[in-house]
């Protein structure tokens, strides 16, 4: 087994984002999704699930309920509010084959800045809540506010060597209502070398 080098001075590297633990990660802005909520993108978001909810479909009955339109289910959220993840001016998203290590070229949201973190080559998502308020209806616009950062724990694992960074951020539509809160979980790292075995907790 071929120890990795001392631990306390890469998890030191860390103690910056540590420090922030409560402030915002991004300037103070809300970040508007592409599209507005329509029918036809609800309806293609339920057909693979076979979900026949008439709320999801049929306006009379939404308003019945107590719903100004058609309302979107909650899990769909992140389809109107994610900006795009591909265009043709951004052109191939994974141009190497690197493996189970290949990152994109470029990242339709961004979370993988944390500003302050050491230089990382490899980010994936750990972990992902959202706690809604309400659904959206047909004709909103959701925006993503902010990121505020909850933890930063530097970590070990059979991966690599980064840390986990926790955020919470709040989604709201144009006239300032909150819809959900969005709790995420990041982990930014660097690779074992191909030719040593790891060493984690």
């Amino acid at each position: 087994m071929t120890p990795q080098n001392d631990s306390s001075s890469w998890e030191q590297d860390w103690q910056p984002v540590i420090n922030r633990v409560g402030e915002l990660l991004d300037d103070d802005v809300w970040r508007f999704g592409p599209d507005r909520v329509e029918a036809g993108a609800i309806r293609r978001f339920l057909e693979p699930l076979e979900l026949d909810s008439a709320l999801h479909t049929d306006g009379e009955v939404a308003r019945e309920h107590g719903w100004p339109d058609v309302v979107a289910p909650y899990t769909s959220v992140w389809t109107f509010m994610m900006p795009p993840t591909w265009t043709p001016a951004h052109g191939v998203l994974y141009p190497d084959d690197a493996g189970r290590d290949s990152q994109p070229a470029w990242s339709p949201i961004g979370d993988d800045v944390i500003p302050g973190a050491p230089p990382t080559s490899g980010v994936f998502g750990s972990d992902l809540s959202l706690e809604f308020d309400r659904p959206l209806h047909v004709g909103e616009r959701v925006a993503a506010g902010p990121r505020r950062l909850v933890a930063c724990t530097p970590k070990q694992t059979k991966v690599g060597r980064g840390a986990f960074v926790r955020f919470e951020r709040d989604v709201v539509v144009e006239s300032g209502e909150r819809v959900c809160r969005m709790t995420g979980e990041i982990y930014l790292y660097d690779p074992h070398p191909a030719d040593e075995e790891p060493v984690h907790d």
